[in-house]
């Protein structure tokens, strides 16, 4: 018999940190985060990362594990994860999983073909050319080895452009043959729960969120990145909140408009995982209302698995 995951998914500003964090008072769990920013040093406030102090409730995978400027692929994540989530059923505690990344979490439940093919001389080639000709040059070569691809991904979409064409200039193949073999399934039973609200209070709460990182100090955390040597030609900042506050910084836009576009921006993103989620039939959704605390949904969601589950109590 399969061993089950949940997996708690959801937009942006819904909750599921708090809702996971209250779970793992239920249980004796470890978290496994589903977001493809918080694994990124340096990127606290504008991931909405856990603080220390709730990192320490529970213990927690993927947060901090790569610099800004490294690559991480859904592919990459899938293995590391399946891994991460068999290691936790050893220690005889509950994985559950958190995120909103849907890529992510499609690559590790059901799997997304990603080949182990790496070349590190080629990445740095690759690298060199990105600083002294730019990513429409890149994507122009693309285009001409692996056309199928190219129209695939955004002509901006740095990080995937250069994996494609390492890839192609390893094997001599184009990428887009490699991604149409057969994904491998995970070997667990997914479980999945996701929260959602009314749309109206869901936005209320993510224009809150962008006043509140910014009053925490999230423009200290781009200047910080920035005497790191990171910019907007990482991919890992070319995210909602981390590109405006950059382009602001850069004397290119007003304060108030940042603020704007941050809020609007991130609304968007919030739509288009909902709209990523609601096609996924296997989701079991819980809605969060006036009359529902944390601790009602958590207990909700405890009491739902808690027959699907071995687990046992905190003491």
């Amino acid at each position: 018999m399969k061993k089950r995951v949940l997996l708690l998914v959801g937009p942006t500003g819904v909750g599921k940190t708090a809702v996971s964090l209250e779970l793992s008072k239920r249980m004796d769990c470890e978290i496994a985060s589903a977001d493809s920013r918080q694994i990124y040093r340096y990127m606290n406030i504008g991931t909405a990362k856990p603080t220390r102090v709730q990192l320490q409730m529970a213990p927690h995978h993927f947060i901090d594990i790569r610099d800004p400027d490294e690559y991480c692929s859904a592919g990459q994540f899938s293995r590391e994860a399946r891994q991460c989530i068999d290691e936790i059923f050893s220690r005889s505690r509950q994985p559950i999983v958190v995120g909103g990344s849907g890529l992510y979490i499609r690559a590790l439940v059901d799997g997304l073909f990603s080949p182990r093919i790496s070349d590190e001389t080629i990445k740095e080639n690759l690298r060199q050319q990105l600083r002294g000709s730019g990513i429409a040059k890149l994507y122009e070569q693309l285009m001409t080895v692996d056309p199928v691809t190219a129209s695939r991904l955004h002509p901006t979409d740095t990080q995937r452009i250069l994996r494609a064409l390492e890839v192609c200039q390893i094997t001599g193949r184009p990428f887009s043959e490699f991604l149409e073999m057969s994904p491998q399934p995970a070997d667990f039973e997914p479980v999945f729960i996701g929260l959602t609200m009314e749309r109206q209070a869901l936005y209320e709460r993510i224009d809150q969120r962008v006043d509140d990182m910014l009053a925490n100090g999230f423009l200290d955390e781009i200047r910080d990145l920035q005497r790191r040597g990171y910019g907007l030609h990482l991919n890992s900042l070319q995210t909602v909140g981390y590109k405006e506050a950059f382009i602001f910084l850069q004397n290119e836009l007003s304060y108030q408009e940042m603020v704007r576009l941050m809020k609007q921006k991130s609304r968007n993103y919030a739509k288009r995982q909902l709209t990523w989620f609601r096609r996924d039939s296997r989701i079991s959704w819980i809605e969060w209302t006036d009359d529902q605390t944390l601790s009602k949904i958590a207990s909700r969601i405890f009491n739902e698995c808690s027959g699907e589950y071995q687990h046992r109590k905190k003491a």
